[in-house]
Order: C-alpha cells, then structure tokens, then sequence
C-alpha cells in the first residue's frame, strides 16, 4: 500500500468509528433526530434479538422513543470493534462493516431511592454495514445480537403472619 492509501483508510477508520459512536450516542440521549441522520437512504436497524422491531430508520427511531421512555438512564458502550472495508461484491472501497460487543446498562424512570445501580443491564454484538454517500459515511443496516440479560429481581410480598 501507499502512504496515501493507508492514510485514506485511517481517515476512513476514524469517520466510520465516528458513526458508530454517534449511533449510541444518539440512542442513549434520545435524540432521535440524530438517530435518523445517521441512516443512509433506505438504511434499516434490526432489534428483534432484542424483542423489538426490524424495519427503516423512521419506524425504529419511534420504536426506540417509546420503548426507551421507559428508562431515565441508558449507556452504551460499544467496545472491540472490527472494521472491514469493501465487503460488497464489485465494491471499491464504498461499504464497511462493522462487528462490535456492547454492554448496556439502564436504570428504569421512576425508581425510588438514592441507588442509581441499573435495573436492567443487556449484552451482546453489533453489525453494523455502512456507505460512503455523499454526505459522508451512513447506516445501511444495523442488528442487534442480544446475547445475554439480567433483568431486575422479583419483589417478594412479605410474608403474611
């Protein structure tokens, strides 16, 4: 490779982790606006793994609003994260994909007490497939692989005397 060619990779790296960043940011802060902008035209996110919804970018980010309204606190974090670039057959160099873990902690809204320990905390993987457009890198497809759950303990009614 040349040192141009390398350097453009990088530059590439940088931006497609960008993405990927800005998509949890986008998710734990519910800025569903922002959701939506990272998506390519016809871009698609898949949570069914998760017990959500697959479908385009607009009926996700509603999904996610009102799903997520439930919770006051939520964090994403995205951690080993693999990018290959080109996968698309004929492809020059246009599309990524993107393979990342993610564990993400969340505390419902509401709760009683000074704790702020999570209630709800989920793991898993991500694929992420992006497009270089013209508007920079975008979404064409998200899913998420939800590997594992601790959901919050049943509250036992005291015992009767």
């Amino acid at each position: 490779m040349t040192q141009r060619v390398e350097l453009a990779t990088v530059l590439d790296r940088f931006s497609v982790d960008e993405i990927v960043t800005a998509y949890a940011v986008a998710v734990d802060d519910g800025d569903w606006e922002g959701y939506r902008g990272l998506f390519a035209p016809k871009g698609r996110a898949d949570y069914r793994s998760a017990g959500g919804i697959e479908g385009d970018a607009v009926e996700v980010a509603a999904w996610l609003a009102q799903s997520l309204d439930l919770f006051a606190m939520r964090q994403h974090l995205i951690v080993n994260r693999r990018v290959r670039f080109g996968i698309l057959e004929q492809d020059t160099g246009d599309t990524a994909e993107v393979r990342a873990d993610y564990v993400n902690p969340m505390r419902f809204t509401g709760q009683d007490g000074d704790s702020t320990a999570p209630d709800l905390v989920c793991g898993g993987r991500y694929a992420f497939g992006l497009l270089r457009t013209g508007d920079g890198w975008r979404l064409r497809q998200v899913v998420v692989q939800e590997k594992w759950r601790r959901a919050p303990r049943p509250r036992h009614a005291p015992a009767a005397t």
